[in-house]
């Protein structure tokens, strides 16, 4: 039974959420107690009828943090209620014992309330007596999600988001309209690292400044509900299932090829490159697909250092050029100082005007030269070359954290299924979203150092090292 203590400890928590009184109140009449991290997002829920705040917010991360509850409250016990004949659509991605964890859900948030839920409707319909309603859509497949679009919905919720391609999400998003007077049509989320949707739903939501985007981070130690069972069974889970589901860290998922990359031990603060140190430059040509290059620098010990990025798509080459030299500049490198440039095979090959992509940069001042595209032994050597911090292994690759596309990419590949030691290849969609361009630019970057047979030497003048230090 709640305390006046405890109802003094959520009123003040409600206040630092900036959640407004009148939305409190609903939320407990229906008898849903929001803790402080579902507070936030009911508070940002509350922003979204600002003309200027957000209408889009994303809540989760980790998995245990009371999504489900706080989603659902949020249409139900307010939304719903302070707008008669609201019509609202929830997506959740369930097959039979989702549904049944749904029906079990119901009277836990809307126990003070009065609503009719028609289970065997078309799609399922909860029913508030203002005539608010909420169709319950359950996919299990992305073309589930074609059922929905096309019709009208003041507020949609997608639950496990990232189980949708940005497509999808894209498609649905565009059914959320309304024609009330004082609504704001708006689309809430909640989510974990992982799935097909990984990528751009980290880009959109987690790592985005975006005013009109927003989301809530919370784990399952934001959930004092929690049974200890549930909790020893998330702590017991390692490598990227403890990351992702327990701490909800967007760096790593399922699938992932590159798991020994950590942001906090691969991005690093920008310098002034030394005048002693190589750099050369990489590139991954493209046109509808974006266009990423990159300059590459490498310290005496062999150590190499990503230090400028530039990711266009849709720009003519005299363009592209124009912004990789002010790049250069940035880091007080000419051109006459890169000791190579390397590009995919594509920009060597004959165009319809005779002259290849590779001429037209010669003609620009750039040349360039054929880059190693040997996918396995690149992803091999980006392997090598990020080290393992977990087994003390240095990385022996840094990237500068103003190459903020690369950093988002490299965490999001994923191993291709019908070759494991290699990384599956991804198109960026028809918005330039996602994609595996950066990686395919640092790829060839990196294999522009590849030697294999000093890496034999180095381990040989290594292991002779050890031996002498041992017996010394």
């Amino acid at each position: 039974m709640a305390t006046a203590s405890s109802y003094d400890r959520l009123i003040r928590a409600a206040r630092l959420a900036g959640v407004p009184r009148a939305q409190l109140e609903n939320l407990l009449r229906a008898g849903y107690v929001a803790q402080p991290k579902q507070l936030k997002f009911h508070a940002a829920a509350r922003r979204a009828d600002d003309p200027d705040g957000p209408d889009e917010i994303g809540f989760g991360g980790a998995r245990g943090p009371g999504k489900s509850h706080a989603v659902l409250g949020q249409l139900g016990a307010d939304d719903c209620q302070r707008f008669p004949g609201l019509k609202a659509l929830l997506l959740r991605k369930v097959g039979k014992a989702g549904r049944e964890g749904f029906n079990d859900l119901l009277p836990k948030v809307f126990g003070g309330l009065a609503y009719k839920y028609t289970p065997s409707a078309d799609p399922p319909t909860l029913t508030f007596p203002n005539g608010s309603r909420i169709l319950v859509g359950h996919f299990q497949n992305e073309k589930d999600i074609d059922n929905y679009v096309g019709l009208e919905y003041d507020v949609i919720a997608v639950e496990e988001a990232t189980q949708l391609s940005w497509a999808k999400y894209q498609s649905i998003r565009g059914s959320c309209r309304t024609s009330k007077s004082g609504w704001r049509p708006r689309v809430y989320s909640s989510t974990n690292p992982g799935g097909i949707g990984h990528g751009w739903y980290k880009a959109r939501f987690v790592s985005s400044n975006d005013p009109t985007r927003l989301f809530i981070h919370a784990t399952v130690d934001d959930n004092r509900h929690v049974n200890p069972e549930y909790l020893r069974v998330l702590n017991s889970y390692t490598g990227w299932q403890l990351r992702a589901w327990r701490h909800g860290d967007w760096d790593i998922a399922a699938g992932q090829f590159f798991t020994t990359f950590r942001r906090e031990a691969h991005a690093i603060k920008p310098f002034l490159i030394p005048t002693d140190w190589r750099v050369w430059a990489s590139m991954d040509y493209g046109w509808n697909h974006p266009q990423a290059m990159y300059l590459l620098a490498e310290d005496g010990d062999g150590s190499i250092y990503v230090v400028g990025e530039h990711k266009e798509r849709n720009w003519l080459i005299p363009r592209h050029v124009d912004a990789f030299r002010a790049l250069l500049g940035r880091h007080g490198v000419t051109p006459d100082r890169l000791w190579q440039f390397v590009a995919g095979t594509d920009v060597f090959a004959s165009k319809d005007d005779g002259a290849t992509i590779a001429q037209k940069y010669t003609a620009q001042g750039f040349s360039l030269a054929p880059a190693n595209t040997d996918r396995i032994n690149g992803a091999a050597e980006i392997l090598a070359k990020l080290g393992d911090i977990d087994a003390k292994i240095k990385p022996k690759l840094k990237i500068f954290e103003t190459c903020g596309h690369l950093l988002d990419c490299l965490p999001a590949l994923q191993h291709d299924p019908h070759r494991p030691d290699d990384v599956l290849k991804v198109d960026a969609d028809e918005n330039g979203i996602g994609g595996d361009d950066e990686y395919d630019a640092l790829r060839y970057g990196v294999m522009a150092r590849y030697n294999p047979a000093a890496d034999i030497l180095d381990y040989y003048r290594d292991r002779a090292a050890t031996l002498r230090s041992s017996s010394a």
